[in-house]
Order: C-alpha cells, then structure tokens, then sequence
C-alpha cells in the first residue's frame, strides 16, 4: 500500500466515483433505485452542480464524498453530504477519518454553518463513525420526497 492521497476529484475520476456509488446503491440494496447515469454525472459535475473529494491509493480511488453546497432558511449557508464512502478493505484504516476532516474543513471554507446528510439508520458502523465525529443525528424529521 502506497501513501493514501486525499485531494478533489477531477473530471477524470468521475467513472471510478460513479462505479463507487453504484457499489454504494447495492449495499444499501437501492440499486433499482438508481436512475443517474455516467453522463449525467459527467455534464453535473462540469455544471458545479456537485463536487467531490476522493482517496486514491495506488492509482485507483479507494473512498470519495460526493457534496454541494444548499442553504437553510433558519441557519444559513449549508454544506449537504450527499454520499461517503470506503471501500471494504479500507474500511477502519482511517481513510474514512482523513476524508472526513477534507470535507469538514471544505464546508468550513465555503462558509459553511453546518454540514447535513442522511445515514440510514440500520446501517451501525456509519452511525458509530457519525457519533464518534461528534455528530447530531436527528430522529424527529422526516423526509420527504417527489420523483420526477
């Protein structure tokens, strides 16, 4: 194992982090669900409508985040997380850890006044790293949504 690299994703990393959620839908078992393709991914990504921050050993992205920026009506500027993941065999190495001070200190920089994201709630070792972080996670909100 090389030096694990932390650094934003480009243009060319956007299949390996596409392939990532792809891996993602499927643990969660919401592979059906997944609509957006490698080029929706590819025009949205050069339309900054999502950014990203991978971990790449050895060439190949071992962990990414996908984020954007939204806004809170009560707070202000807000960072949303939209996906985090490691893969299995790097889980519990502390890459999760190095990616996740990377977007905290992202958001920071951004303006930031907070950072939200949705973690389901029978997935444990995700729960755990949250708590650990010192993260708040709610159970009085629901969320809703319209598919279009």
């Amino acid at each position: 194992m090389m030096a694990i690299e932390i650094r934003k994703a480009t243009f060319n990393d956007i299949e390996e982090i596409y392939n990532l959620v792809r891996e993602l839908a499927i643990y969660e078992d919401g592979e059906h669900m997944m609509s957006a393709t490698l080029e929706d991914y590819q025009t949205d990504f050069l339309d900054e409508q999502w950014d990203s921050t991978v971990a790449i050993d050895s060439g190949c992205i071992i962990g990414m985040t996908i984020y954007f920026n939204t806004y809170s009506t009560w707070k202000g500027r807000m960072f949303w997380l939209e996906d985090f993941i490691v893969t299995e065999e790097y889980r519990r190495s502390g890459v999760g850890q190095r990616l996740w001070d990377a977007i905290i200190k992202e958001a920071k920089e951004r303006n930031c006044v907070m950072m939200k994201w949705q973690v389901l709630d029978w997935n444990k070792p995700a729960l755990h790293f949250y708590e650990k972080n010192q993260a708040i996670i709610e159970k009085d909100w629901w969320n809703g949504k319209i598919i279009f």
